[in-house]
């Protein structure tokens, strides 16, 4: 009678364990393209942020319909790679490949006053985990127009004010070049010079995330320095 109950227990465990994953398995997949329309929303939110584009998740898709008119991938030597969805790309799983191989994403916006901005991914490392972000350029393509950071989890009040609007309206006006060379933009510990093309404040007290903005900006972009002097104006 006991060896019963032992085996009547171990195979109702085995059928709930079953049952449980294929439940969770079902569940996934039907929750899988409501997650991938939200990502998808979520990064045409970000694109538009850059270019000074407010948004909502109800009009994120219509908006960037309307404003960002081409995209497409490159490689640091600019060349163009057919069939690539830039928007496809994950910049996270392109920084494992060799430099030559990455596919660099562009996207093309047309501002309201008719301005082409250019728009450009980052991918970097904070103090606690991932941070990213986009840059958009103006027509002269050493211009910063616009960004927008973000973060997984930096700490509140500190590094987490990256993707706040104080900080990331530094950004705007910025220049990337000095004398046709390729400077970046610097996150200064304890703030920028007055009137520098080149600097911005960093973040008191978010020192480490400050700089690792930085090299996210710099590493980011660097990668595209010969497809922004091709195509300065």
């Amino acid at each position: 009678m006991k060896d019963f109950s032992n085996k009547y227990i171990m195979i109702f465990s085995v059928v709930m364990v079953v049952a449980v994953a294929i439940l969770l398995s079902l569940t996934a997949l039907l929750l899988q393209p409501k997650q991938e329309k939200n990502v998808e929303v979520e990064k045409k939110m970000n694109i538009l942020s850059s270019i000074n584009v407010p948004s909502e998740k109800s009009n994120a898709v219509q908006l960037y319909d309307k404003y960002v008119r081409e995209s497409f991938v490159i490689n640091t030597e600019a060349k163009k790679f057919d069939g690539v969805d830039a928007f496809t790309v994950t910049l996270r799983a392109e920084q494992k490949k060799l430099l030559a191989e990455q596919y660099l994403p562009v996207f093309v916006a047309v501002a309201d006053n008719g301005d082409t901005l250019r728009i450009f991914p980052l991918e970097g490392k904070g103090l606690w985990g991932p941070i990213w972000g986009y840059v958009s350029l103006k027509e002269d393509l050493a211009t910063i127009a616009g960004v927008t950071f973000d973060h997984k989890g930096e700490t509140p009040g500190l590094g987490a004010e990256i993707n706040t609007t104080p900080f990331e309206s530094q950004f705007h006006d910025k220049s990337l070049f000095e004398n046709g060379t390729f400077v970046s933009v610097k996150v200064v510990k304890g703030g920028a010079r007055p009137g520098n093309p080149h600097e911005v404040d960093a973040i008191s007290g978010g020192t480490i995330t400050s700089k690792g903005l930085e090299k996210m900006v710099h590493d980011g972009l660097i990668k595209y320095e010969k497809y922004l002097s091709q195509n300065r104006k």
